[in-house]
C-alpha cells in the first residue's frame, strides 16, 4: 500500500480523534465510578496537604469523628485529583493512636511528661517567647564604625511549613519580623 503525504495526515488526524474521544470517555466514566463509590455518610471537608510545599488538595471524608477516606481534589490545578503516596499518608496522620492531643509539659531536669490545659500552656509559651526576646535583642551594631540601628532578635528562629496558604503565610511572618526575627525559613527549603 501506498501511502500519500494527504492520506497520511487523514490518517494520523483520525487515529489522534479517535484516541481522545476514547479517553475522554475513560475518564467520564472514572468520575461516574468515583461518585458511586463515595461513602454516603461521611462528611466530606477539603484541605491541603502539609508535606511539601507544593501545596496539593484532598477532599478528607470523616465519620464519627474519624478520617475514613481521602482522595485528591478534582478542581484543583495543582494536582487534579491526585495524590502522592505522602498525601495519601495524611490519613495514618489523622488516625494514629500515638497522636499528641494533650498538651504535655516536662520540666527543666523532670523525666516526666505531665499533663497541662491549654490555658495554662499559651500564658507560658508567650512568657518564654517574651523573655527570650528581651534577653537575645540587639538595637544596634557597629557598621565602619558607626552605630547603626538594626532591631533584631537572634534567639528565636521560625520554621513555616506547607500546610500554611498564603494568608497564613502573610500573618506568620508579619508576626515574627514584629518580633524582629530574622530566622525564618520554610520546611520546603530545608
Amino acid at each position: 500500500m501506498e501511502l500519500s503525504r494527504r492520506s497520511f495526515l487523514k490518517l494520523s488526524g483520525a487515529g489522534i480523534g479517535v484516541t481522545a474521544l476514547a479517553h475522554l470517555g475513560f475518564t467520564a466514566s472514572a468520575y461516574a465510578a468515583g461518585d458511586e463509590l463515595r461513602i454516603r455518610e461521611a462528611k466530606e471537608s477539603t484541605t491541603v496537604c502539609p508535606y511539601c510545599s507544593i501545596g496539593c488538595s484532598a477532599i478528607v471524608s470523616v465519620q464519627d469523628g474519624k478520617v475514613v477516606g481521602i482522595e485528591g481534589l478534582p478542581d484543583s490545578p495543582i494536582n487534579r485529583a491526585s495524590l502522592c503516596s505522602k498525601g495519601q499518608s495524611i490519613f495514618q496522620v489523622a488516625n494514629n493512636e500515638r497522636r499528641l492531643t494533650k498538651v504535655l509539659y516536662r520540666a527543666p531536669g523532670a523525666t516526666e511528661w505531665e499533663e497541662k490545659t491549654w490555658e495554662e500552656a499559651i500564658p507560658r509559651i508567650a512568657r518564654l517567647i517574651k523573655d527570650t526576646r528581651d534577653a537575645t535583642f540587639v538595637e544596634t551594631e557597629e557598621v565602619g564604625g558607626k552605630q547603626v540601628t538594626v532591631n533584631r532578635c537572634e534567639g528565636i528562629a521560625q520554621l513555616g511549613g506547607a500546610a500554611l496558604d498564603n494568608e497564613e503565610c502573610y500573618l506568620a511572618v508579619k508576626f515574627a519580623r514584629g518580633l524582629g526575627l530574622v530566622y525564618i525559613e520554610h520546611q520546603a527549603r530545608i
